[in-house]
C-alpha cells in the first residue's frame, strides 16, 4: 500500500488549486480511494483497498473556524485557489474563515466535498481530469 512520505511527495508538486487535479491522478495511482483533510490542523485520513487507512500529521498551532458558515465567501475563495491565485495556507485559512471543518475526496466519484462543523455539505465540486 502507499505510505504517507509518498503522498508528501505527489504533494509537494501542488502549488495552487490550479494542481489539484493532476495530485488526485498522483494519488490515484498509489491506491488512494479517498481522502478526508480537517482544516483546523490539515491532518488527512488517506483511505485504500481492503480497509487500508493512514494518516498524516497535523499542524502544532491549529487554526479556529468560524462557527458559522459562509458559503457564498467560500466559493469566491475556492474559485481563486482553483484558478491558482492562492497558497495552500491561504486556502486553508480562507476555509477556516468561512467555517469548512473538513473536505473529502472520493476517486471513483472524482467529487470533493466540503463540510461545516455541523456536518452539513456547504459545496460539491467534481474533480477535473488532469
Amino acid at each position: 500500500m502507499f505510505t504517507i512520505q509518498q503522498i508528501h511527495e505527489a504533494h509537494s508538486k501542488v502549488k495552487s488549486g490550479a494542481d489539484f487535479p493532476k495530485y488526485i491522478q498522483d494519488i490515484m495511482a498509489l491506491g488512494v480511494v479517498s481522502f478526508e483533510t480537517f482544516v483546523f490542523d490539515n491532518h488527512t485520513n488517506y483511505y485504500g483497498k481492503d480497509n487500508f487507512k493512514t494518516s498524516s500529521e497535523g499542524f502544532l498551532e491549529p487554526l479556529t473556524s468560524a462557527d458559522k458558515s459562509n458559503i457564498e465567501q467560500f466559493k469566491a475563495d475556492l474559485k481563486a485557489h482553483q484558478q491558482g491565485k492562492t497558497d495552500y495556507m491561504t486556502f486553508l485559512n480562507d476555509c477556516a474563515k468561512s467555517g469548512v471543518e473538513k473536505w473529502i475526496v472520493v476517486m471513483d466519484k472524482m467529487t470533493c466535498s466540503y463540510y461545516d462543523k455541523a456536518g452539513n455539505e456547504m459545496v460539491v465540486e467534481t474533480i477535473p481530469t488532469a
